[in-house]
């Protein structure tokens, strides 16, 4: 049995500013698509299913701030929530994935 494809953030979201998306050029690429180190986490691509811990992400129009500034927003998201539901029990929380990601980067 194939195992469902995991859909990042832009790929639901539908924005357009992941690279060569229809939108980029007009507003640029949004560094979550970019966030090499944050490549695997809960099975995305690059920073596709951690949005939330991706400073700077492009949401809702506008460039948003660091894991902190964004929480509240991030957490009432239906992407987040839908990631949260599909990893469970092995979700994981957004502190341990900050964590891994200043690991990758030495």
């Amino acid at each position: 049995m194939d195992e469902k494809k995991k859909l990042n953030c832009w790929e639901v979201k539908k924005c357009g500013r992941e690279p060569g998306g229809a939108k980029v050029h007009e507003l640029g690429v949004c560094p979550v698509a970019t966030e090499r180190s944050a490549d695997g986490v809960h099975g995305g691509t690059n920073g596709g299913r951690c949005c939330w811990v991706v400073a700077g992400s492009l949401c809702k129009g506008q460039k948003q701030g660091n894991y902190v500034e964004k929480f509240g927003d991030c957490h009432q998201c239906d992407f987040y929530e839908s990631v949260r539901r599909e990893e469970m029990p092995q979700f994981k929380l957004g502190i341990t994935i900050l964590n891994e990601i200043k690991q990758r980067k030495g």
